[in-house]
C-alpha cells in the first residue's frame, strides 16, 4: 500500500433503503483534498451540516455505528467505511441525503467495486501510520469479548466468534497483507439470528431488512404459525427453512459469519483516522467494542504522539519572516508574539516564537520566577493560527480575526526565557462564512506546553 495518502478520481454514486429506517437513501462519495480524512455530508439538511468520520463522534452502536455532531447524525456507516478504508482511501467527502447509508446487499461488496473500478489519486501529503510498540488490549469479560493489538510492520486481522450455536458454531477469519478484499471480505453479508428479529421489530429497527440484504440464522425449528407470521412480515409466501438458514439461503463462504464480524472491525478500526502498524486478534468483537478500542487507542496516540509533526530548521529562509507576519496581522510589539512562520498550506500552520528575559509581561509574571502568562501563550497560538486563515482572503492585510470561542484549554509545561514556542496549528472543519475551528499546540522542544481548540472569525477592516 502507498505511504502517499489517496482519493478517488472520480466521484461514485449509491442507491438504496437504509438497514434500520427503511428510507430510500442516495449517497455520492466524492473526491477530497489532502488531510481531510473521510467526511459524511447530510446534504438533506439546512447548510448541508458535515460529520466527520472518526470514533470520537461515535454515539451508538446498538444495530451499527452510528456517529454524530452538532445534533446531526448518520447510522450504519462500517460497511461503506469499511471499503473506503481497505481499500487504500484516505480522504472523501460523503453527500447524504438520510440519516443512514443504503444496506445494499448487506456486506460491502458494491462499495468495494465501485472504488476499484473508479480507481484511487495519490496525494502529495504522507499517510499517517500508529506503529504499535508495545502490547494493548481491550476486554469485556462477562460477554468473552476480547482485542489485543500486538506489535507488527504491516497491518492483519486474525478474528474468532463464538455464540453458542450449534449452526454456525466457531468461526474463524483473517485478513493478511496482500489478501484481496474485494474478493475475500466485502461480499459477506450482515446476519441476524430468528429470535432477535421480533425485538428489533418492537423496537422500530430493521424497517429496511428483508431475506435479499441479511443472513437470517435458525437455532430451533420453527412452528407452522410463526413461520405464516413470517411470511407476512417480509411479504414472501414461499418462506423456508433449509440448513439453519431463512429461505434456503446458499452461503457465499462457510465462514461469512466471521468474515463479516472482519468486515465490520476493519470499518470501525477506520475511525481512528489514521492507519495502523500492527496485528489485530479479535475474539467476539462488535460495534461497541471495536470503536471502544480505537477511543483508548486514540487516547494513547494523543499521550504518546504529543510530539510537533514538523521540524525547524534556523538555518532555512522563514516562510513569513517578521516584517512578512507584520504585514497580515494587524498586532504590533509588544503584543506581536509570532517571530517566524516556517510551514503553512490550506490546513496548517507552523510558526515560533523566540521567549527573551526582555518580554515586557516578565517585569510582573513573576520577578523572582519569570514564567510566561498562558493567556499568552494561548494569544500566539491564536496569531498563528490567524496567519493561516487570512491567506484564505485575497488581501489580508484588510482583514482581521476575532475569537469567538476557547475550548480545551490545557497547560502542560511551563515557558520560560531562553525557550523556543513552536506552535503548530491545525484546520479541523473547511473555513464557512469567515469561521475557522482549529487544534492550536504550542510545543518546548519536544514537550507540549499548551494545547486548545480555538474558533474565530475573520472580520474586514474598517476604513
Amino acid at each position: 500500500m502507498s505511504n502517499k495518502q489517496q482519493t478517488l478520481k472520480a466521484p461514485i454514486s449509491f442507491s438504496g433503503k437504509g438497514l434500520h429506517t427503511g428510507v430510500s437513501v442516495n449517497m455520492t462519495i466524492r473526491p477530497a483534498q489532502a488531510d481531510r480524512g473521510i467526511v459524511f455530508r447530510r446534504i438533506d439538511l439546512e447548510g448541508c451540516p458535515e460529520i466527520p468520520a472518526l470514533c470520537d463522534y461515535v454515539v451508538d452502536t446498538s444495530r451499527g455505528t452510528t456517529i454524530e455532531h452538532a445534533g446531526n447524525r448518520v447510522s450504519t456507516i462500517e460497511h461503506v467505511m469499511s471499503a473506503l478504508w481497505t481499500l487504500g482511501v484516505d480522504n472523501a467527502v460523503i453527500d447524504i441525503d438520510a440519516a443512514e447509508t443504503p444496506i445494499m446487499d448487506g456486506s460491502a461488496r458494491e462499495y468495494a467495486q465501485a472504488i476499484v473500478e473508479t480507481g484511487l489519486e495519490e496525494q502529495e501529503a504522507e499517510r499517517k501510520y500508529f506503529q504499535v510498540t508495545e502490547k494493548m488490549v481491550y476486554t469485556i469479560p462477562e460477554k468473552g469479548v476480547a482485542i489485543i493489538l500486538f506489535p507488527d510492520d504491516e497491518f492483519s486481522v486474525s478474528l474468532h466468534v463464538d455464540y453458542n450455536s450449534k449452526i454456525i458454531g466457531n468461526q474463524y477469519a483473517t485478513f493478511n497483507p496482500g489478501d484481496d478484499y474485494s474478493a475475500k471480505i466485502a461480499p459477506c453479508r450482515t446476519f441476524v439470528f430468528l429470535h432477535e428479529l421480533e425485538p428489533l421489530m418492537k423496537m422500530n429497527l430493521i424497517k429496511g431488512g428483508d431475506l435479499d440484504n441479511a443472513i437470517v440464522v435458525v437455532e430451533n425449528p420453527v412452528p407452522d404459525d410463526q413461520l405464516e407470521h413470517l411470511k407476512k412480515i417480509f411479504n414472501k409466501p414461499d418462506i423456508r427453512i433449509t440448513g439453519g438458514y431463512l429461505n434456503n439461503l446458499e452461503l457465499r463462504f462457510n465462514n461469512e459469519l466471521a468474515r463479516h464480524k472482519l468486515l465490520d472491525l476493519l470499518g470501525d478500526f477506520a475511525l481512528l483516522g489514521q492507519r495502523i502498524k500492527g496485528r489485530v486478534w479479535a475474539t467476539r468483537p462488535g460495534h461497541f467494542a471495536n470503536t471502544e478500542f480505537m477511543r483508548q487507542l486514540k487516547r494513547t496516540i494523543r499521550k504518546a504522539g504529543e510530539k510537533p509533526r514538523y521540524y525547524y530548521d534556523c538555518r532555512k529562509p522563514a516562510l513569513y519572516d517578521i516584517n512578512a507576519i507584520r504585514h497580515m496581522l494587524p498586532h504590533r510589539p509588544p503584543f506581536l508574539l509570532v517571530d517566524r512562520i516556517f510551514h503553512c498550506d490550506e490546513t496548517s500552520v507552523a510558526g515560533i516564537k523566540n521567549v527573551t528575559m526582555n518580554e515586557p509581561f516578565f517585569v510582573g509574571h513573576f520577578p523572582e520566577e519569570p514564567v510566561m502568562p498562558g493567556v499568552l501563550i494561548v494569544e500566539a497560538m491564536a496569531q498563528c493560527s490567524g496567519i493561516m486563515v487570512l491567506r484564505s482572503v485575497p488581501d489580508p492585510e484588510n482583514y482581521s480575526t476575532y475569537f469567538m470561542k476557547i475550548d480545551g484549554v490545557k497547560f502542560k509545561h511551563k515557558v520560560v526565557p531562553g525557550d523556543t514556542l513552536q506552535f503548530e496549528i491545525h484546520l479541523l472543519e473547511p473555513i464557512r462564512r469567515g469561521v475557522a475551528l482549529v487544534e492550536a499546540k504550542a510545543f518546548v522542544g519536544e514537550t507540549l506546553a499548551c494545547e486548545a481548540t480555538l474558533m474565530a472569525q475573520i472580520v474586514k477592516n474598517k476604513k
